[in-house]
């Protein structure tokens, strides 16, 4: 039986070696001082888990519900090993909250489903801008370390 827990990466487990691997993220552009701070979080971890720089593409989109699609022409080429969908949706006043998030989440995990690509869905969605800042740092970190260890587990099932 497979072990991905077993590697010669010193204190880094296999699951974490991201050295061969092609990542896509996808940043949505609404609420950009925040999908900024993620995209800049997801990629410092990406490279500490050694993703070279130049297997990382990194694409904009307006909003979160453009997401899906960016994620969905990433999956066709077949040229990722993982996609990273990150986003910033912030409760208001009306049900567009409930809307986008829940079609934005919705779409990103059926596109994993058909193309069998693993996606980071580093979506966040706050009740306020606080909460927002709060959670930026560490799930664009989060996102990468999904990204890294699903891609890997998926090649081992192959």
């Amino acid at each position: 039986m497979l072990d991905a827990n077993k590697g010669d990466l010193g204190s880094q487990d296999a699951r974490l070696d991201g050295s061969k691997l092609r990542i896509a993220i996808v940043q949505a552009r609404f609420n950009e001082a925040i999908t900024d701070a993620l995209a800049d979080a997801c990629k410092a971890e990406l490279a500490v888990l050694g993703v070279p720089a130049a297997n990382i593409q990194h694409v904009q989109v307006p909003g979160a519900l453009e997401v899906p699609l960016a994620l969905q022409a990433l999956a066709e080429t077949e040229q990722f090993d993982a996609l990273v969908a990150l986003g910033c949706i912030i409760r208001g006043e009306t049900y567009h909250f409930e809307l986008v998030a829940n079609e934005s989440g919705s779409a990103v995990t059926r596109i994993g489903l058909d193309y069998q690509i693993p996606i980071a869905n580093a979506i966040i969605t706050t009740e306020n801008l606080a909460q927002a800042v709060a959670r930026q740092t560490d799930k664009g970190r989060d996102a990468a370390r999904v990204a890294v260890e699903m891609a890997n587990l998926l090649e081992q099932l192959a």
